[in-house]
């Protein structure tokens, strides 16, 4: 059976893991599905949390103890369908964002735009958030994630979170939910850290700071596109704040 399909769907590793342990050991406590699973006790829990919440875990209590089990396979499709009802409305609040956006176009001051190609070039970027910050200044993250099959990249960035938080920058992220288990480390220096709603999650990262906006695309090799424009950044600003609020801890 290819696994990778519930990954596809929005799982992460870690819950398709538990997800299929339940489903072959039936109702059961922590510990064995932990095991079972191959998890960490102190993240079978939030796995769980995780999958009930996507409807496709539940639990009983038996005496004090929590049982828990997988619902029936079919609510995968259930899932399936709300994450598209979902994708459907934030099209709708898009294309109602048009007119605007439309305006917008042509305003305001002359932008320089920069595609950067290939690991290096694409990386290049966080060794100049690095170098360019002070100690105590911040620069903000929407949409943080390592990508598939890109070698390095998470070594990359977890001496990268190393030498920022050394100098003294601060980081303000918002990543995405299937990311949470799965972040370096070193992010935790020096940084406040929130998860975007599944139904937010993109497969773009948006970084940004003083005048500067830097998307990137992580797919079979790193994209980049720097784009310099101050009020291009003062909007990142107004949507990542936009965000926070709705964003889970």
């Amino acid at each position: 059976m290819n696994t990778k399909v519930l990954e596809e769907i929005g799982l992460t590793e870690g819950e398709t893991r538990v997800y299929l342990a339940l489903l072959k050991l039936g109702s059961t406590k922590t510990g064995a599905l932990a095991s079972k699973a191959g998890v960490s006790s102190s993240k079978v829990y939030k796995i769980l949390d995780r999958l009930e919440k996507k409807g496709l875990v539940g639990h009983v209590l038996k005496g004090e103890i929590k049982h828990f089990s997988a619902l029936e396979p079919e609510r995968l499709l259930d899932y399936v369908e709300k994450k598209e009802a979902q994708l459907s409305e934030k099209k709708r609040l898009v294309e109602r964002m048009l007119p605007e956006l439309r305006k917008q176009r042509g305003l305001g001051e002359k932008s320089e735009a920069t595609v950067y190609s290939g690991f290096r070039a694409a990386t290049n970027f966080f060794r100049g958030i690095v170098d360019e910050l002070g100690g105590g200044e911040t620069y903000y993250v929407i949409g943080a994630g390592y990508g598939e099959g890109v070698p390095g990249l998470y070594d990359f960035f977890y001496k990268h979170h190393q030498r920022r938080a050394k100098k003294g920058v601060r980081v303000k992220m918002l990543a995405n939910h299937n990311v949470r288990d799965t972040l370096v480390e070193t992010v935790w220096l020096k940084s406040e850290i929130r998860f975007l709603p599944e139904y937010l999650i993109t497969n773009m990262e948006i970084v940004f700071y003083r005048d500067k906006v830097y998307i990137i695309l992580a797919g079979d090799e790193l994209v980049g596109f720097l784009l310099e424009n101050a009020e291009a950044a003062k909007g990142f600003r107004k949507y990542f704040n936009m965000l926070w609020g709705m964003s889970e801890k």
